[in-house]
């Protein structure tokens, strides 16, 4: 590995750079080089090489890495036909294939939940979405049922055979949850939450993973290499828009990153176009540019009143809206040459 060293360079802050290299088994010294007398600094050794470039980036001494050395992470692709394909039931996403997920931002009733777990079912969802904890802007807006919205999931995962995915706030809440939640969803304000995320990494499940509001495409998928580096790569990234300065739209969908990430991450890379679009006239065309880009799957909110939503109304679909957005990503799948994953016959969850 080739690191550029900083002008004019500080003796202490070389002399601690040396040692994180040792401290991690490696070896570094100082070259210089051309008439300027540029400083290198040149580390050999048999250590973690991409452990070591995430630290030594950190340091003062430190002004860019020259060479580094094919110090891969593990979020990044070995090749270019390296693609990590993520199973959750039914739900298979990355590899040629892609699933829909849909349901309520927040589980309110037992009533309005089966009605919609067997709407998006028929309508070709093969994941239900149902927040039971809910991260709000507003302390006093409603935070979700909790307990009570995780039994229901359970209740309705059992009668319609849907497996679900609800939103995990705190380390503490994983043992709860394993019995209900199928895959864990990190929401936007947790995605740089890294004790959540490695504990996350440790339970083994599969991973839903939101990008922050404000995050660049490298900060997401370091976010994800918490989870990886506790063995668990089984990952799905979710672009939900970023924050933007027109309100025309709740955020802005990033598909060009959505593209970037297809060619720079191993890790499937879904779309929540309810969340960036804020409304629900403008979900549907968001969903197709997502799916066109290349995104292995959608997100998408759903209740059969959408004005009596307890949370995020505005921007949920109606049943028949779901409907026209589960067909409209079928037809782009297949006209991709690539698979719409489909729920069995058999009512089949797996918490």
């Amino acid at each position: 590995m080739l690191l550029r060293l900083r002008d004019p360079l500080n003796p202490a802050d070389l002399d601690a750079v040396c040692s994180a290299c040792e401290g991690l088994g490696f070896r570094a010294r100082v070259l210089t080089v051309g008439e300027r007398s540029v400083q290198l600094l040149e580390v050999e050794g048999d250590g973690d090489a991409a452990r070591l470039k995430s630290v030594l980036e950190d340091y003062l001494a430190v002004a860019g890495v020259v060479d580094d050395a094919g110090a891969r992470e593990l979020v990044l692709k070995a090749g270019a036909d390296s693609e990590t394909v993520v199973r959750v039931g039914d739900a298979v996403f990355g590899g040629g294939h892609a699933a829909l997920i849909g349901g309520p931002c927040s589980v309110q009733d037992a009533d309005s939940l089966l009605e919609i777990a067997r709407a998006v079912r028929a309508a070709g969802a093969t994941l239900l979405r149902g927040g039971a904890h809910k991260p709000r802007s507003s302390p006093y807006a409603f935070q979700g049922l909790g307990a009570d919205a995780l039994r229901l999931l359970g209740d309705v995962s059992a009668e319609v055979g849907l497996p679900v995915v609800t939103e995990i706030m705190e380390p503490s809440d994983i043992d709860g949850m394993l019995d209900v939640c199928a895959m864990f969803q990190v929401g936007s304000r947790n995605m740089a939450n890294a004790p959540l995320l490695r504990e996350l990494g440790k339970a083994g499940k599969p991973v839903l993973l939101k990008r922050g509001m404000a995050a660049t495409a490298r900060e997401f998928l370091l976010a994800a290499e918490y989870v990886l580096a506790e063995g668990n790569e089984r990952v799905v990234l979710c672009e939900r828009g970023i924050r933007g300065f027109d309100n025309a739209t709740r955020n802005v969908l990033d598909v060009g990153t959505v593209a970037y990430l297809k060619r720079t991450t191993h890790l499937p890379v879904i779309v929540d176009p309810s969340h960036a679009a804020g409304r629900a006239d403008l979900v549907r065309p968001l969903a197709r540019a997502g799916i066109a880009v290349g995104a292995d799957g959608l997100l998408v909110e759903v209740h059969p009143r959408p004005l009596e939503a307890r949370s995020d109304a505005r921007q949920a679909l109606g049943l028949d809206a779901f409907a026209d957005v589960a067909s409209d990503m079928r037809l782009l799948i297949e006209l991709d040459g690539r698979h719409f994953s489909q729920p069995s016959s058999q009512k089949t969850p797996t918490p």
